[in-house]
């Protein structure tokens, strides 16, 4: 039966006052379950009201044996109910299609829920609800239908024992999805191998807005030389291409896609549905995309090992600028990628400040005193001293061939390993002359957690996202736009609450902020997305982000302070 109350009580509040609606807070019956509604909008045209549907045993006992197979269910839950709700007010945060934490959608166990059996496999909706009233006067007719029928059905064709036979199957195969594609970056490392692109991958997306992916796109196929096998729980072994630790060049010439096979493996550290294309593209959860970004503020960041000096005699290790230009901001931006705790840097030359990547004979030459050290110098020993590996796409220079360890050839999207062709190429012409050596130990930032503190002017939290590329945090407003792996709004929002909690607890004033990225790490391990949460009747949308856009985020926090570095 639908809240037969909750739709009485709307009908009885035909045409009274916008603000009679704020007597609907609190909890409703619904058939096997409940409806909560969490906040109430103060006007029609504030955000809409919030509203927890909690639905107990509605998701199979499958669904519910590991972290990943819950947020996998959870996903492919709230993708089917903002179908069923598209031509409704209603709003379901379904995300794209990366398959993240996220609050709008869980599926619970029985610990996580009341603690006894009954519950397990609870499964807990949150979605934005604009409560009808224009000129300020309830329409109560039109919200008892939309609360009493249309959300009561929508969510009840949730449930397992109500899905068809084939959203069944089509549940159970996103699960195993997803499961799969976490094995398969967990059989990364004992390979040796910072990704994997399986044979049959579409890399190609229909549009720089449209992620779909594109049709008739040439599958991708491994060389023979990289060919790899990792065992699945559910698809069995899995063939495709190992990108090998060290030091990995993909060359080719334009529109043969270079960039293509980067973006997948920078999307691989997000798990993705079946028909994606890119469900069995997986990079390390430490790869980190880094760019050039004009106009970025720099924090007392240590580039030493990018900016030998400066000609003004300022000091390189403790360097800070309101207006960083392309080659510094690129610097800024790998040496605190690594104090974060990047395994692997990804580097598209098409986003990058050229004098920051080569430096080449002729110029060498010409001008005798270069402050910036070209990437190509520290690009090896990054990797010998530090453990740091590098995925580079590089059509216009060829004085990264002879540091490569690996040289991955793009022919109309074709895959093939031409690494010792590239070290015949370098071998046979040097080229440039090396002017450095090593890579010096990155200092570790001390961040003052007073800093990290989101209170606006009028002493409460702002904590917002503007689509993708701006995060609002206290009086700041931060630009991401650069940060290419932040795939979803409600994880840029996700990324404020967690430099608040950083800011709040977390992060003590003495340790560096890779120990502090750490504890976040351990604590949402615990705690899960309510980790990131203001309490039981949160009403944000949150998708969980992971610590390397957290510490991207801070890194542009004009507002930021650095008590010390550590060294």
């Amino acid at each position: 039966m639908p809240p037969q109350d909750l739709a009485r009580t709307l009908r009885d509040l035909d045409g009274q006052s916008y603000a009679r609606y704020k007597s609907l807070s609190g909890t409703w019956p619904l058939d096997g379950g409940s409806l909560e509604i969490v906040r109430v909008q103060a006007d029609p045209f504030a955000p809409p009201s919030r509203v927890r549907v909690t639905l107990p045993g509605a998701a199979p006992e499958a669904a519910t044996r590991t972290p990943d197979r819950r947020r996998a269910h959870a996903t492919f839950l709230l993708r089917r109910l903002r179908r069923a709700l598209r031509d409704t007010p209603l709003h379901v945060d379904a995300g794209g299609p990366e398959v993240l934490d996220r609050s709008a959608g869980r599926v619970l166990r029985a610990s996580a829920a009341t603690g006894d059996g009954a519950a397990d496999g609870t499964v807990v909706i949150e979605l934005g609800a604009p409560l009808p009233g224009p000129r300020r006067r309830i329409l109560g007719k039109e919200a008892a239908t939309l609360f009493g029928e249309t959300l009561p059905a929508a969510v009840e064709a949730l449930r397992w024992e109500n899905l068809p036979d084939d959203a069944k199957r089509s549940a159970t195969a996103f699960v195993e999805t997803v499961e799969d594609a976490v094995a398969l970056r967990d059989g990364l490392a004992e390979r040796r191998i910072v990704a994997f692109v399986a044979d049959g991958a579409v890399l190609p997306r229909r549009s720089g807005v449209d992620d779909r992916p594109l049709e008739d796109a040439t599958a991708f196929v491994a060389p023979p030389e990289l060919r790899v096998e990792i065992p699945t729980p559910n698809a069995g072994t899995v063939v495709g291409m190992g990108v090998p630790e060290g030091v990995t060049l993909i060359v080719g010439g334009g529109y043969h896609g270079k960039s293509t096979l980067l973006r997948a493996i920078e999307s691989g550290v997000y798990d993705h549905g079946p028909g994606d294309g890119r469900e069995r593209v997986v990079a390390r959860a430490d790869a980190v995309k880094v760019r050039a970004e004009d106009g970025r503020s720099v924090v007392r960041s240590d580039v030493s090992a990018f900016v030998s000096h400066l000609p003004s005699g300022a000091p390189t290790e403790d360097f800070s600028t309101t207006n960083a230009s392309g080659s510094t901001s690129q610097a800024a931006s790998m040496v605190e990628a690594v104090e974060a705790g990047a395994g692997v840097l990804l580097v598209d030359e098409d986003t990058s400040a050229t004098n920051m990547m080569i430096r080449d004979a002729r110029m060498q030459q010409l001008i005798a005193t270069e402050p910036l050290v070209p990437f190509v110098e520290r690009i090896r020993p990054l990797h010998a001293e530090l453990g740091v590996s590098s995925v580079l796409v590089m059509g216009g220079s060829g004085d990264y061939l002879g540091v490569a360890d690996t040289v991955i050839m793009m022919d109309a999207y074709a895959a093939s390993e031409v690494t010792a062709r590239a070290h015949e190429i370098a071998a046979a012409s040097p080229g440039r002359v090396a002017e450095h050596s090593g890579f010096p130990a990155v200092a570790r930032r001390v961040v003052d957690p007073s800093s990290l503190d989101p209170t606006g002017r009028k002493g409460r939290s702002r904590v917002t996202a503007r689509g993708l590329d701006t995060l609002t945090f206290g009086e700041d407003e931060v630009d991401l736009d650069a940060v290419e792996q932040i795939v979803d709004r409600s994880q840029v929002t996700g990324i404020g609450r967690a430099l608040a909690l950083l800011g709040d607890g977390v992060l003590d004033g003495t340790i560096p902020l890779g120990e502090g990225l750490d504890l976040l790490d351990a604590q949402i391990a615990r705690e899960g997305i309510d980790a990131l949460r203001e309490g039981p009747r949160d009403a944000t949308d949150l998708a969980l982000p992971r610590r390397h856009e957290v510490a991207a985020a801070l890194n542009r926090l004009r507002s930021v302070r650095i008590r010390s570095l550590l060294r």
